[in-house]
C-alpha cells in the first residue's frame, strides 16, 4: 500500500513541472490552492452521497477521488503521504479521546 502512495506522490511532484494544458494535476497546481480546496470539497461531498447510497463500488471510487485530491494538496504544500502516515502512526494505540485532549493542551 505504501508503494502506491509513494509512486503517486512521485508522479504528483513530477506534475509540478508539467504543462498545465496537458496534465490535469498540473492544471490544478496552476489554478492554485483555492482550486485544489474546491475540488477536495466536491470530492468530500460526493463521498458522503456515495455512502448514503450504500453502494460499495461507488464508495470506493469516491474515496479514491478524495484521497487523490488530498494527495495533490499535500504535494502542493510541500508535504507527502509520509507526513500523514507518521501522524497516524503517532496516534496508534491512543484512544480518540486521549488524542483529542493532547491536541488541546
Amino acid at each position: 500500500m505504501n508503494d502506491i502512495l509513494e509512486r503517486l506522490s512521485q508522479v504528483l511532484e513530477e506534475r509540478k513541472q508539467a504543462d498545465p494544458n496537458g496534465s490535469y494535476v498540473a492544471g490544478l497546481y496552476a489554478k492554485g490552492l483555492d482550486a485544489i480546496l474546491k475540488k477536495i470539497g466536491e470530492e468530500a461531498a460526493e463521498t458522503l452521497l456515495a455512502a448514503k447510497d450504500g453502494i460499495p463500488d461507488k464508495i470506493v471510487h469516491e474515496v479514491a477521488d478524495l484521497w487523490f485530491h488530498t494527495l495533490v494538496l499535500l504535494a502542493q504544500q510541500g508535504l507527502g503521504p509520509d507526513a500523514v502516515l507518521a501522524e497516524l502512526g503517532r496516534r496508534f494505540g491512543l484512544s480518540g479521546l486521549e488524542e483529542k485532549a493532547r491536541r488541546r493542551g
